[in-house]
């Protein structure tokens, strides 16, 4: 006697949710007479609903991608290099930055910010392009449609170019060392190596560009300094040599010395006459020689007051001339110091300027591939199915919730 279970009513459910009547759907299952042959039956219906589901969201996005990656997508190379841009004065900062700086340099990061913009930028791209060779290597006819730049030859505008360079090179920025990797991709190892080495030389002519424009502003302010204090000097010499002439003085101090010995020698003949004078009147009134000693006296008094005169007195004395004098000295003297200080300027600027010349040091020369790197083909198919099963699984799950709401 069988002691297996009924299990006709539910196959009967499942062929009726399928749309198919039970008279139809039993003729398989007689010939069975198990639950084994119930679950298979259950089971090639279930597949069978699920079955485009499947297909749809694994089968084919597997097959297509083994189809991309095996037959159509274009092997890529990578070109690497590294550099460092070095200045003389700069101290290190930490970690292999102070490795690379045990010669006396540092790293100059205005100038590794100015170049790293620079390879990223539309400048660049003109330059690396100005014989073609940008759109020939990654414009080839060989290349995939998918990898190539314009494939269908509808839109080459330089814009779309520099699109498509911003997404094939690259040029990342350590902080920590300083060094600048810069890396190329393209569809040959040779073309990836070429443009990478002439991208390299623009940087460095950019690092030096920038340096002989520095040298040259910070030359050319010291120069103009130079020359605004040479023009005030000229000036203020000029005018105290005019107002020499003018007052007819060279040095009022120094000729007002000399004149004061002169007013003192003439006031002590001066006295000596008067003495005399008075000696003879006490002794002699009659002499013949007092009238002579008068006139004397007379003369001393008046040279005596001509010299004062010429001392202080009147607008021309040396006293009044004196202070003209003295500032037109000063501002002479002032001048000179200026010039003066001007021509150390530029002697320092240039010093300075030979002092900071930074450059860039090449760390690694740009690479020949000898294997494509990119795409990585065999994780790329089997991401594609992992997705895949998980959207499968996801979808199915959604589309049974939805049936049995549905029921």
């Amino acid at each position: 006697m069988s002691t297996k279970p009924d299990l006709a009513p539910p196959l009967a459910d499942v062929v009726a949710f399928e749309g198919r009547s039970p008279q139809k759907a039993a003729a398989p299952e007689a010939g069975v007479g198990s639950g084994r042959g119930h679950w298979s039956a259950a089971g090639i219906a279930r597949m069978r609903r699920m079955g485009p589901l499947f297909l749809f969201t694994v089968i084919i996005p597997t097959m297509l991608s083994i189809l991309y990656f095996g037959m159509i997508a274009s092997d890529v190379y990578i070109s690497e290099s590294r550099f460092v841009v070095r200045s003389p004065d700069k101290p290190a900062k930490s970690g292999l930055g102070m490795l690379l700086n045990t010669a006396g340099f540092a790293n100059a990061s205005d100038e590794v910010r100015a170049a790293q913009g620079y390879i990223q930028s539309r400048d660049a791209l003109r330059a690396l392009n100005a014989d073609g060779l940008a759109q020939r290597s990654w414009g080839n006819a060989q290349i995939s449609i998918f990898n190539r730049f314009n494939p269908f030859g509808l839109s080459g505008s330089f814009e779309e170019l520099f699109i498509y360079y911003g997404k094939k090179i690259g040029a990342e920025f350590d902080t920590d060392t300083g060094i600048t990797a810069l890396t190329v991709r393209a569809f040959s190892a040779r073309d990836a190596q070429a443009m990478n080495l002439r991208l390299l030389e623009q940087a460095e002519a950019l690092v030096n560009q920038l340096n002989e424009r520095g040298q040259g502003d910070l030359i050319r302010f010291a120069g103009r300094e130079v020359d605004e204090a040479k023009e005030e000097a000229r000036k203020a010499a000029l005018e105290l040599a005019s107002y020499r002439n003018r007052a007819g003085v060279i040095d009022p101090e120094r000729q007002a010395t000399v004149q004061l010995q002169m007013i003192s020698k003439l006031q002590d003949e001066l006295i000596g006459a008067r003495m005399q004078l008075l000696q003879l009147s006490s002794i002699a009134a009659q002499n013949p020689q007092i009238p002579l000693l008068k006139v004397r006296i007379a003369g001393l008094q008046q040279a005596v007051d001509e010299q004062l005169g010429m001392v202080a007195g009147n607008s021309r004395s040396l006293s009044a001339t004196a202070a003209q004098y003295q500032r037109l000295q000063l501002q002479r003297e002032f001048a000179d110091r200026q010039l003066a200080g001007a021509l150390s300027a530029l002697q320092d600027a240039r010093n300075e300027a030979r002092r900071q010349r930074a450059y860039v040091e090449r760390i690694a020369q740009p690479s020949m591939p000898d294997d494509a790197m990119e795409p990585r083909r065999l994780r790329g198919i089997i991401a594609t199915f992992i997705v895949g099963l998980v959207a499968w699984g996801i979808l199915s799950m959604l589309l049974a919730g939805v049936r049995e709401h549905r029921n």
